[in-house]
């Protein structure tokens, strides 16, 4: 998952450590006939280790990105990573907590995220989704859905578009990468919520417009959204 930089990128997040790999540390190296053939299969693979992972030490943590979409029901198109949300006070135990799984773990220049790799597939650990920080209640409003067989917590897909459109800006605005999410998961998402908290920036907007034309949501105003309006 990529989180574009505006030009006034904040500094490293104080509490979180500079983490390299150690020297001469290595993760699992699996035998080429270990792996799987399939890329989307070989990325479900990494997911379900991390995630296992993750619950065994009882961390705090909601799968992300195109493998959440997967779990939500969407296709198994999944992109070229595994993303999970994770808390900022809890960057330091999940990094240690991959390394002594064997992963490696490493700070890269954006100072929102670590990364691992796993089963050679990249794993990035968010603790900033557009400037704001991974929350206690985001994650509570994670529920636990089969991935892949292995059950783990998933954000919700409110969540889920909330991200992708407060990311978006004059600088990174790709449509195109979030129409089909919204077109998969669009019974799932309380779009009125939406609409509320992001609807009034630009680029959102053009992006509800969107969906407005395609008849993928109901026109602001519309009988079915003044509905669900006085309902909430």
């Amino acid at each position: 998952m990529t989180q574009p930089a505006d030009d006034h990128a904040p500094g490293r997040r104080t509490g979180v450590s500079e983490l390299r790999p150690a020297a001469g540390e290595a993760g699992p190296v699996p035998r080429h006939e270990d792996l799987p053939l399939d890329r989307n299969q070989a990325i479900l693979q990494a997911a379900k280790q991390v995630g296992s992972i993750l619950k065994k030490a009882e961390h705090p943590f909601a799968l992300a990105g195109s493998v959440a979409v997967y779990a939500h029901g969407g296709t198994q198109n999944l992109q070229h990573d595994v993303d999970f949300c994770i808390r900022p006070e809890d960057a330091d135990a999940v990094a240690a907590t991959l390394r002594a799984a064997g992963l490696v773990v490493y700070t890269p220049p954006e100072d929102w995220l670590l990364k691992a790799d796993c089963l050679g597939q990249q794993v990035d650990l968010i603790f900033e989704m557009a400037h704001d920080p991974v929350t206690t209640e985001l994650l509570a409003r994670a529920r636990d859905l089969s991935v892949d067989s292995v059950l783990m917590p998933v954000l919700s897909p409110t969540d889920l578009l909330r991200g992708l459109l407060a990311a978006f800006s004059e600088h990174h605005c790709d449509f195109g990468a979030v129409l089909p999410i919204a077109r998969t998961l669009r019974e799932k998402i309380d779009w009125e919520a939406l609409r509320r908290e992001c609807g009034e920036e630009p680029m959102p907007a053009a992006f509800f417009f969107i969906l407005e034309r395609l008849q993928i949501v109901p026109p602001s105003g519309s009988p079915v959204t003044a509905a669900k309006e006085e309902q909430s």
